[in-house]
């Protein structure tokens, strides 16, 4: 699975529903990939305080795999951009899943599906 910054903020911010999804995926050792776009998204908040950004730190790399955004991952992403009209984000965390050919977990449907072959997961 390759999971989106939105995803990622949702467990962070303890709903429930991903929490029990994302335990599950990982008790299952569900491979959960994450490019390192949305990473950047997450850890980009301005109100962490200091230890929440290096708890944040510690969870993003115990849970899941950062997938590098390289130039392969820039190809797809403009292809995908050029497209669909996505943003950037977005663009970057759809290549990442077609790259690893896993579906994207994701709250922003919507864009995601305009992508011919993406499997699309929301929680």
């Amino acid at each position: 699975m390759t999971i989106d910054a939105n995803i990622v903020i949702a467990y962070l911010a303890g709903e429930q529903s991903v929490t029990q999804t994302i335990i599950s995926w990982r008790t299952q050792n569900t491979p959960l990939f994450l490019s390192s776009v949305a990473e950047s998204e997450v850890l980009s908040f301005s109100k962490w305080t200091d230890e929440e950004l290096l708890l944040t730190e510690q969870f993003l790399q115990e849970n899941f795999t950062t997938i590098p955004f390289d130039r392969t991952l820039a190809r797809f992403a403009a292809e995908i951009r050029r497209t669909t009209r996505m943003k950037f984000p977005d663009a970057a965390i759809a290549a990442t899943a077609v790259f690893t050919h896993s579906a994207v977990v994701t709250r922003n449907v919507r864009d995601f599906k305009r992508i011919q072959g993406l499997q699309v997961i929301t929680i």
